[in-house]
């Protein structure tokens, strides 16, 4: 039986990460469009996209903004664009929604619950920062949360979901966000080839381990069987360890300076591209190959590029 190709992904610039952190974090229209045309060229399958403002770097919603990247992106390469619905966990879902349901795209992130998504130990690691604004969003995580309820859920999943035939990466950063995702499933709301993101190492889910990967393996084997797929996101050094340990179970990788904004130990990546190219370095070495852009959609049932309104 041939080996199944591995999906990549790489969330381009996210908004965990601020300015003052990288050099090479990106967050002109110019800079995202750029940075995802070469990840792409350099092997990813899908490209995860927030958008941030082009005066300070702060993360956006704007759809405008995202409109000045996706048509450039969607022109130069054949990547599958997903667009985040997180954004931030400042911003309200009206505000998370915005730019997906005016793009219409193949496919979206959504997070499978709410919960502490605490930044704020990033404090302790800078001295000074090239923006206000940064200190002020990395302090405001200790007091607030990333809310998705049920109804929030459903909300995305009628409007994008059945309103735009767009399909998702769920997000599960926990264990109890699995049955949250089983629970729309068995509720006919979701279906088909599930494809769902572990995410490891954020302050408030499940924390950065090689057991706990297992352990999500285990009990989505055990709720979804064989219709759906995974794939794993770790955040900082995390990320190239757990990403290759998915690959060899496997499943599928996410990388990208949204999740890190490292190559290697004390080593800033340059651009996603580098890690992009690190991960397909690892893959080859494990006997695996990268999906192309057309296999992902086939593996993942997406409705085409042509389909999407940007």
């Amino acid at each position: 039986m041939a080996k199944k190709k591995v999906i990549v992904t790489c969330a381009v610039t996210g908004s965990v990460h601020t300015p003052t952190m990288s050099d090479h974090l990106p967050f002109t229209p110019d800079q995202i469009a750029a940075e995802a045309i070469a990840a792409a060229e350099a092997g990813a399958s899908i490209l995860h996209l927030h958008a941030r403002d082009p005066a300070d770097g702060r993360p956006t919603a704007d759809p405008d903004v995202f409109m000045q990247f996706l048509p450039r992106i969607k022109q130069a390469t054949d990547a599958v664009v997903n667009i985040s619905t997180g954004g931030s966990s400042l911003m309200s879902l009206d505000d998370r929604l915005a730019a997906a349901l005016r793009a219409r795209p193949e496919m979206c992130s959504l997070n499978m619950g709410s919960m502490n998504f605490g930044l704020y130990p990033a404090l302790d690691r800078y001295d000074t920062w090239k923006h206000a604004w940064e200190p002020e969003l990395l302090e405001a995580t200790r007091d607030s949360i990333f809310k998705n309820t049920f109804k929030d859920i459903e909300t995305v999943l009628k409007l994008l979901g059945e309103g735009c035939g767009t399909r998702f990466e769920f997000e599960c950063y926990d264990v109890g966000h699995l049955y949250t995702l089983a629970h729309f499933r068995d509720r006919g709301l979701v279906g088909g080839p599930l494809f769902i993101q572990f995410v490891f190492g954020v302050l408030g889910g499940i924390g950065p381990d090689a057991e706990n990967l297992t352990h999500m393996k285990r009990i989505a084997d055990k709720l979804f069987g064989e219709d759906y797929s995974f794939s794993v996101l770790a955040a900082g050094r995390h990320q190239m360890p757990l990403v290759t340990i998915a690959a060899a179970m496997g499943g599928n990788v996410r990388v990208g300076l949204e999740d890190s904004l490292y190559l290697g130990r004390g080593a800033l990546a340059r651009s996603n591209a580098d890690q992009v190219a690190r991960i397909g370095t690892i893959l080859d070495a494990l006997s695996l190959e990268v999906a192309t852009p057309a296999e992902a959609r086939e593996m993942l049932a997406l409705k085409g590029g042509d389909l999407v309104a940007f």
